[in-house]
């Protein structure tokens, strides 16, 4: 017999504002009593959700039961900017370009999204929640602008598409003057997440796949060839396991002192009225990551996204224990209120709506932890703050390895090194944290 007990549970400060713009969604059970399954997959954001899309595809007939902490689309996928990118985008990196194989990675990614496309088809998700408008890397000061020209001539290398914007392409996208300029790529599509979640979910729901919300997994325990899945109200067994739950994944045991543990920060705008809309101009969708990684992310939406709104990012706390408090939010909305005033004068002052943190998970080396963890047992997490493309892989990844299913995913991230040790504690958290702080500095104005 095998014992794994999860030692922490997800919890997230402030609301999931992508999915609270787009009004209630139907609640689904908890698991209760004893029940058996085919396959469990354990977290319903990007990866568990595409993992049972994959397990669907590869064996229609497969009873495939999906249990979420909390509510489905609360998680990271109502807290995550939406951007689901293609080309390179290396969070630890100065310019975005990748260490490794850029054009395999690209490859992947656009996988990644021609299943997000086929899901948004096949169950009939609403257009407006996978939006291929492509990115701006926006730059507010001439080291930015060189981090673009940087990467720009790296796309070029790579055999990628790219034009670069001046200042006053800038305002007529954004209505801001804050941008001396900016590189635009075509590939990105800017997702509702929440949205996007939400459809895929009841797609899958029609097809037969078992979801349960408010069933957080406390316990894995392994007798002979089956495991059996403990949530406070119930159990369920099957003989393929599927964790999906990013960082999380440490909380059952496995990666212990080797995943970084991150929370990022966002604020939203209320509904923008006429008079504001005005004011603001540029047009009514787009989204901007900033040339250096450590910079300010904003997003302007529409009707058809959950309203007219502006979503500004930026900040980031390392936690081990992954937790933070309040005050977390509190000081890293106070620090966007001045990013949205200096890049909206005509709007500064306006308070935003919602303010929110969200989980993520990076490595030190870049990889993922998709691989086969205990027999029947497999893990599609560490998506290193690239939830959307890289949740989607490693999920369709985990779910072939579950069937085994060979593939360019599985190749790929089975092929990957481990994750690689980070320094002890209390090092790790008050060093991480300064070096946060001073890449924040750095990119002030970015």
């Amino acid at each position: 017999m095998k014992h794994l007990r999860a030692d922490r549970l997800p919890a997230l400060q402030g609301p999931a504002a992508w999915n609270l713009i787009l009004g209630p969604a139907p609640e689904r059970v908890p698991l209760t009593g004893a029940r058996t399954a085919d396959v469990v997959i354990v977290g319903a954001g990007f990866a568990g959700l595409s993992a049972a899309r994959r397990l669907q595809q590869i064996d229609p007939r497969a009873a495939v039961t999906v249990l979420e902490a909390g509510r489905i689309a609360e998680s990271s996928a109502g807290r995550n900017s939406g951007f689901m990118i293609d080309l390179p985008h290396d969070l630890a990196s100065e310019d975005y370009a990748g260490a490794g194989d850029d054009r395999a990675m690209i490859g992947l990614n656009r996988q990644a999204i021609a299943f997000a496309f086929g899901t948004v088809t096949d169950y009939q998700i609403d257009a407006h929640f996978f939006d291929r408008a492509g990115k701006v890397n926006g730059a507010a000061s001439a080291t930015a602008h060189a981090h673009n020209q940087s990467y720009a001539a790296h796309l070029a290398s790579l055999g990628e598409q790219c034009e670069m914007l001046d200042a006053q392409a800038m305002v007529q996208l954004t209505g801001s003057r804050h941008y001396l300029g900016g590189l635009y790529t075509s590939g990105t599509v800017m997702l509702q997440p929440a949205g996007y979640i939400r459809g895929l979910a009841a797609g899958l729901a029609r097809g037969g796949v078992q979801i349960h919300e408010q069933s957080p997994v406390t316990a894995l325990t392994r007798t002979g060839d089956s495991w059996t899945v403990t949530t406070p109200q119930g159990q369920v067994s099957a003989g393929r396991v599927i964790l999906t739950v990013n960082g999380h994944l440490e909380s059952f045991g496995f990666e212990k002192g080797r995943l970084m543990q991150i929370f990022l920060y966002a604020v939203m705008t209320p509904e923008l009225d006429a008079e504001a809309l005005a004011r603001l101009g540029g047009q009514s969708r787009w989204g901007i990551t900033p040339s250096d990684p450590m910079g300010t992310t904003v997003r302007r939406i529409d009707s058809g996204q959950g309203g007219n709104r502006i979503v500004t990012g930026t900040c980031a706390t390392l936690a081990p224990d992954r937790r933070i408090g309040p005050g977390h939010v509190q000081r890293a909305a106070r620090v966007m209120q001045q990013k949205f005033d200096a890049r909206f004068p005509q709007l500064r002052g306006m308070k935003m709506e919602h303010a929110w943190a969200g989980h993520l998970c990076l490595t030190l080396n870049g990889v993922a932890v998709m691989r086969k963890l205990d027999d029947g047992l497999y893990s599609g997490c560490v998506q290193n703050g690239l939830g959307t493309a890289r949740g989607t892989l490693t999920g369709i990844g985990a779910a072939e390895l579950a069937c085994g299913v060979e593939s360019d995913i599985t190749r790929h991230f089975t092929a990957e090194a481990p994750p690689r040790r980070l320094p002890p504690q209390p090092f790790q958290q008050i060093g991480g944290n300064a070096v946060l702080r001073y890449k924040e500095w750095r990119a002030r104005h970015e």
